[in-house]
C-alpha cells in the first residue's frame, strides 16, 4: 500500500470518528436541555451546577456510553423521577391536560375577543 492510500484511509477514519463524537455531544446537549433540574426552579440540568444536575448528567453520559438512544434515556429517567423531569413530556392520559390546556385557553380567548368585538360593532 502506498502512503497516499494510508493517508486517505486515516483521514476518512478520523473524520468518521470525530463525526461520531460530535453527534454524541449534540445528543448529550439536547438531552441535558430537555431535562429539568429538580433542585433548581426553572433550570435545565444543562444550566444547573447542583449536585443533582451533575448526577443526572453522569447518568445520561453512562446511558449514552451503553448505547441507549434519546427516547430510551428519557423513558429511563421518567420511570425513575416521573414525567415532570422532562420539559417535553410525552402525551399520556396523565399529561393530557398539560398538552391540551394551552390550546383551550387560546380558543377561549379568541372566542371572548370575537364576542367583544362583535358586541362593540353592533353599538
Amino acid at each position: 500500500m502506498n502512503t497516499n492510500k494510508i493517508f486517505f484511509f486515516a483521514i476518512v477514519f478520523f473524520n468518521l470518528f470525530f463525526t461520531y463524537l460530535s453527534s454524541n455531544e449534540n445528543m448529550k446537549n439536547k438531552i441535558y436541555k430537555n431535562l429539568r433540574c429538580l433542585v433548581c426552579q426553572g433550570q435545565s440540568i444543562a444550566d444547573s451546577n447542583s449536585d443533582y444536575a451533575l448526577t443526572v448528567k453522569s447518568v445520561v453520559d453512562d446511558k449514552i456510553n451503553e448505547g441507549l438512544g434519546e427516547k430510551e434515556i428519557y423513558n429511563f429517567l421518567s420511570d425513575k423521577y416521573g414525567d415532570w423531569i422532562l420539559y417535553d413530556p410525552p402525551l399520556k392520559p396523565k399529561t393530557f391536560l398539560l398538552w391540551v390546556l394551552p390550546y383551550l385557553f387560546f380558543v377561549f380567548g379568541a372566542l371572548v375577543l370575537f364576542l367583544l368585538i362583535k358586541k362593540n360593532l353592533k353599538t
